[in-house]
């Protein structure tokens, strides 16, 4: 499986039961795309609904505390994630890093935590503008993830890293196909000094405005193991353009 290209929707906060029949159509045509992973993460009030829903693709939590359980009012554990129909969840995503604080440490417990629990994990990583526009972008995701991904005894396994631009997402900027292989190249390097050869079989994702139009040229980048997408995975028409365009690579 882990050969695969794959590709997991990021609804972030989005989406309401209605949006099930958007999972069942994804269900369905994931079907007929056998050569492809197909995973989305909706808001945790959908995970148990949308787990009932659809058979082939995975479904995942959009983060999890570093905790099992405690007085942590609002959150949700890894546990819970596990509970309610999740296999995998996100953790370290830009927006958590930014908008909550979230540093390596935090990230690469949480990662922990949510292996423990039985779940793979996504961990994201990326640079912002300046950080790019300094020269910095490689030594700064580089860093990232040193620091984020997990240690614990066959983690490695489960894990899958997610290369976001900061700058890219949700912006329609996308870096260069030289930028991104660059960076996917320096990726694979530190895993591989991380793991050893089981850093070679991690799969890398690309995130930041990803589309249809845009798809093919992204994912047949080498290194890219599939894509991590948000705005265009709300609806099964986008979302599985996406998704074809990664089914054709791996026919042709």
């Amino acid at each position: 499986m882990a050969s695969l290209p794959y590709i997991v929707g990021n609804w972030k906060m989005n989406g309401t039961r209605a949006m099930l029949n958007e999972a069942r159509a994804i269900d369905r045509a994931a079907a007929r795309l056998p050569r492809v992973q197909v995973a989305v993460a909706p808001p945790a009030t959908l995970i148990y609904r949308t787990r009932e829903a659809v058979e082939l693709i995975g479904v995942g939590g959009q983060d999890c505390h570093v905790k099992e359980s405690g007085a942590f009012t609002g959150d949700i554990s890894a546990p819970m994630l596990k509970d309610a129909g999740a296999d995998f969840t996100i953790v370290g995503h830009s927006e958590r890093r930014t908008l909550h604080g979230e540093t390596d440490e935090v990230v690469r417990t949480k990662a922990e935590t949510a292996f423990s629990a039985g779940l793979a994990t996504i961990v994201c990583v990326g640079e912002i503008e300046a950080e790019r526009d300094a020269g910095n972008a490689e030594a700064v995701v580089g860093a990232q993830v040193e620091g984020s991904v997990p240690r614990l005894e066959g983690a490695v396994d489960k894990l899958t890293v997610a290369y976001e631009p900061v700058w890219a997402i949700g912006t329609g900027r996308v870096p260069s196909v030289e930028d991104v292989a660059a960076m996917h190249k320096a990726i694979r390097a530190k895993l591989v000094t991380i793991y050893g050869d089981a850093g070679a079989q991690v799969r890398i994702l690309y995130g930041g405005s990803v589309k249809a139009d845009n798809a093919a040229e992204l994912l047949s980048i080498p290194e890219v193991g599939g894509a991590l997408v948000g705005g265009a995975s709300l609806t099964a028409e986008s979302f599985l353009a996406i998704v074809g365009a990664a089914a054709a690579l791996e026919e042709g």
